[in-house]
């Protein structure tokens, strides 16, 4: 039995029996596309950390939609490319109170394509070199998120490319 303490837009607080506290999240989608030995992210300010981030593409998942049909929408929404879509992996971000699931996709054979932007987000696109991003983020002077590490740690493992 669980008790419902808030229920906002994209999250939900629960009080689980034995007094454990879940937050219920919409699951997601984080898109990697690369040129070489380019990562493909976008800069944006994030209130919950009070900084602005460097990220791959991602967002919800909403009803009805399939992973990849959230990671197409994404993908042009965000960087206005499509392209061939592999799913990498699928993770929980926290599963300590969270059950918030991320599915991480490759985007290869990419082309241009139009989405209207989510009207909430103010992006700067950006590519990054994969052993740069990766120095930043291990000294702190870059903020990311967990699934961009994954994604630039797979990018780099399937390359051959060096921290």
């Amino acid at each position: 039995m669980s008790e419902t303490l808030y229920r906002g837009k994209i999250v939900t607080l629960e009080r689980l029996e034995g007094g454990w506290e879940v937050v219920r999240h919409a699951p997601a989608v984080a898109i990697l596309v690369r040129d070489r030995d380019l990562i493909l992210g976008v800069r944006q300010r994030r209130p919950a950390v009070g900084v602005a981030t460097w990220e791959l593409p991602a967002g919800l998942i909403d009803p009805g939609e399939t992973p990849e049909q959230a990671a197409l929408r994404e993908l042009a929404e965000e960087v206005q490319l499509t392209g061939t879509l592999t799913l990498v992996t699928q993770l929980f971000t926290s599963p300590g109170f969270t059950d918030e699931r991320i599915y991480l996709f490759e985007a290869t054979d990419t082309s241009p394509a139009y989405a209207l932007p989510d009207e909430h987000e103010d992006l700067t696109i950006e590519w990054l070199a994969a052993a740069d991003h990766a120095s930043a983020a291990a000294s702190g002077t870059l903020a990311t998120s967990g699934v961009t590490l994954l994604g630039l740690r797979h990018a780099m493992a399937t390359t051959g490319a060096t921290e």
